[in-house]
């Protein structure tokens, strides 16, 4: 039996303070996200809100304070968590969007057009409530009917919602409510008056040579089809003419809606000098509400004591300025490090801020960056993370910049994306009828003095989302 014993030893370990870990997490967030952090944090801290000021305030470093050192003060100092050079009539204003109707909404506004009864419009409604985005409906009918026993409670036949979804497909756009993309590009087709041979064939292909098509074994179709290259490329040109999402034509205003950016940083370049700023737009400005200040004199008597009942109000008044304090200043501290590495990033990569050539792109990697900061990898990381810089040439994303170092064969390093533009210009300006393989461009980089693997190659191809040979090939 083993006998029990107790054992001291002595342990070193490094753990973050509550503080450290908020720093991290302020720093990781884009400035869409800040907005919302902040606000939730004036919700969840009564003392803290937001300062609708214009006028300058001086930031503090937050530090242990003692109820004594807030009653001794006169007024309660402000604390801002970026410069605000804007009077009241500057600051941005937030321009409100209205959207309009979706996809489902006006499949249902149609279906009520059609002479359907009760019970097949609430089975058809069901339907379109879920067919996505894009138009499609990428559940079987068998889970569809299940899910309108268990939420409707009507029991519905697997034929009798496809006579419903028949319905629901010859609806506008043409082609919602398709299992996949075959069918809804028959269904595009089908709705056209097949008047053109092209039309007919292009019916044909979809119909019953899809998976072929779809591979471009062109030469083998033609062969089946009994056609020529003309009439067959007549007939992919009409299946190019139809939509692969159909659900993404639908919009109000004929433009399909797109979600945007916000950028962290703002660059401007001009007359040979670079203005960089934090975006700070929307950005609310704190403050610590003087109120609460006010409570804690009123609970101290005029010789300093505290009434034992009024203690724990206190210490929980201070508690929550503590916090705001420490709240405000780790604002500062994200603003203070997000423009030091950017403005190191900006110093590194001048040449290319200029103009946005990427051929101009030095070979980075986050320890550079982190070598002339005087900052961890890991902060470098989090700061990039998820971050744009607005410049004249368009919104970058900060984590593209950096690529690795190849080496030529003179022996001088270049920028991983130079190899991508080279690769890129190479596969623009090939034959499409042959296209080249990832050998021959591998033959085509290295007799250029570019030393790069033919799997190398395939990865810089697959991250300029190029397909292989074979699925570039064109007639």
């Amino acid at each position: 039996m083993a006998l029990l014993g107790q054992t001291q030893s002595l342990l070193q370990q490094q753990k973050l303070s509550p503080q450290q870990i908020q720093m991290i997490k302020l720093l990781e967030l884009p400035a869409a996200l800040l907005e919302q952090r902040i606000k939730q944090e004036i919700e969840e801290n009564i003392v803290l809100e937001e300062d609708l000021s214009s006028e300058e305030r001086a930031d503090e470093q937050p530090q242990q304070i003692s109820v004594e050192e807030y009653l001794r003060e006169d007024d309660a100092p402000s604390y801002k968590s970026r410069v605000n050079n804007y009077s009241k009539d500057d600051r941005p204003r937030s321009v409100q969007i209205s959207g309009g109707r979706s996809l489902q909404e006006s499949l249902v506004e149609q279906l009520g057009f059609r002479n359907l009864s009760e019970r097949d419009l609430r089975l058809a409604v069901f339907i379109v409530g879920s067919i996505d985005n894009d138009g499609y409906l990428r559940r079987d009918l068998q889970s569809v009917s299940d899910d309108i026993a268990f939420s409707l409670g009507i029991e519905a036949s697997v034929e009798e919602l496809e006579r419903l979804l028949d319905i629901i497909q010859h609806l506008e756009p043409v082609g919602v409510g398709a299992r996949d993309l075959r069918e809804s590009l028959l269904l595009q087709i089908e709705n056209q008056p097949l008047d053109a041979p092209a039309k007919e064939l292009a019916r044909k292909i979809l119909a019953s040579h899809f998976e072929e098509f779809v591979k471009k074994h062109y030469e083998r179709l033609m062969t089946r089809l009994s056609v020529t290259e003309e009439e067959f490329r007549a007939a992919v040109q009409e299946i190019q003419r139809l939509s692969p999402k159909p659900g993404n034509l639908f919009s109000e205003d004929g433009v399909e809606s797109a979600p945007y950016i916000i950028p962290d940083f703002i660059l401007d370049y001009h007359d040979g000098r670079f203005d960089l700023s934090l975006n700070s737009y929307n950005i609310p400005d704190l403050k610590i509400n003087r109120h609460y200040l006010e409570v804690i004199r009123n609970m101290v008597a005029a010789d300093g004591r505290v009434s034992e009942k009024d203690k724990e109000a206190i210490a929980f008044v201070k508690s929550k300025i503590d916090s705001a304090k420490w709240f405000m200043s780790a604002i500062k501290q994200r603003h203070d490090t997000l423009m030091r590495t950017m403005q190191t990033i900006l110093d590194y990569q001048q040449e290319y801020f200029k103009d946005g050539d990427r051929s101009r792109l030095r070979p980075m990697i986050l320890k550079d960056i982190a070598d002339r900061t005087g900052l961890d990898v890991s902060t470098i990381s989090r700061v990039v993370n998820s971050k744009y810089v607005q410049t004249s040439f368009g919104i970058i994303l900060l984590k593209s910049l950096f690529s690795e170092a190849m080496q030529t064969q003179s022996g001088e390093e270049v920028s991983s994306y130079e190899i991508k533009n080279l690769l890129q210009e190479c596969i623009d300006e090939e034959d499409k009828r042959r296209p080249l393989t990832d050998e021959q461009l591998m033959n085509m980089l290295n007799e250029r003095g570019y030393c790069i693997a033919r799997r190398t190659v395939a990865k810089y191809r697959e991250m300029l989302a190029i397909p292989v040979a074979r699925l570039r090939k064109e007639i």
